[in-house]
């Protein structure tokens, strides 16, 4: 499959925070709605990779989005509340660690991108993804954004969106099994995470066994 890329703007040029030039610029072309992308969970051990698509009211925008990995816990958590309730509509999808060990975590991000997509309420008219790719089998044009979570309102949404719906998933996760820390690092390659794998040995429907160490 060929990879669609763009190219990363000049760092002086990104906004201090997210803002809607780019939806605008697109909606001024006659593109509305428009939806912004993003993932959550590329870089863990363990649990899914999460995707969030959001189409933003521009007559009411939480204040204070921004890229989830700018924002801590506590404001991610409010502003997650603020998006459900203020924007025009919101998906989340997700991509298991079995289907992740079968592709790679490339595809799986990219699909599970286009699985939030197909499920909003709205259909979008166009798309921003962050990243360096568009995401295949998208029913809109899209252009894939580079440092789109700190360049763009509706990627900033749903990079906050992927980030706490993986996080809640991964804390619920560790219910079942209490051994590995998942409320803490959500399946990140923490020092306590590889030393229960290696007490434990790894879950079999959670741990990405394509990734080291894990794979053999």
């Amino acid at each position: 499959m060929a990879r669609r890329r763009t190219d990363s703007p000049p760092l002086f040029d990104l906004p201090i925070r997210p803002d809607l030039s780019l939806e605008r610029a697109v909606m001024r072309d006659g593109h509305a709605p428009v939806a912004g992308l993003d993932e959550a969970g590329r870089g863990p051990l363990a649990g899914p990779v999460v995707a969030a698509a959001v189409i933003l009211d521009p007559a009411r925008v939480p204040d204070g989005i921004d890229d989830s990995k700018r924002l801590d816990a506590a404001a991610r958590e409010r502003l997650f509340a603020a998006i459900f309730e203020a924007a025009s509509c919101v998906s989340v999808a997700s991509v298991c660690a079995g289907s992740i060990d079968r592709s790679d975590i490339r595809k799986a991000s990219l699909e599970a991108m286009r699985r939030a997509l197909a499920g909003l309420c709205t259909a979008p008219r166009y798309a921003l993804a962050d990243g360096c790719d568009v995401p295949p089998g998208l029913p809109c044009p899209a252009r894939a954004v580079v440092k789109g979570d700190q360049r763009s309102l509706s990627i900033a949404a749903a990079s906050v969106v992927a980030k706490v719906m993986r996080d809640r998933m991964m804390r619920r996760s560790a219910g079942v099994n209490p051994h590995y820390g998942f409320e803490t690092h959500v399946g990140y390659a923490t020092e306590r995470h590889r030393a229960a794998i290696a007490a434990h040995g790894p879950v079999t429907r959670l741990h990405r066994m394509s990734f080291a160490p894990l794979k053999l």
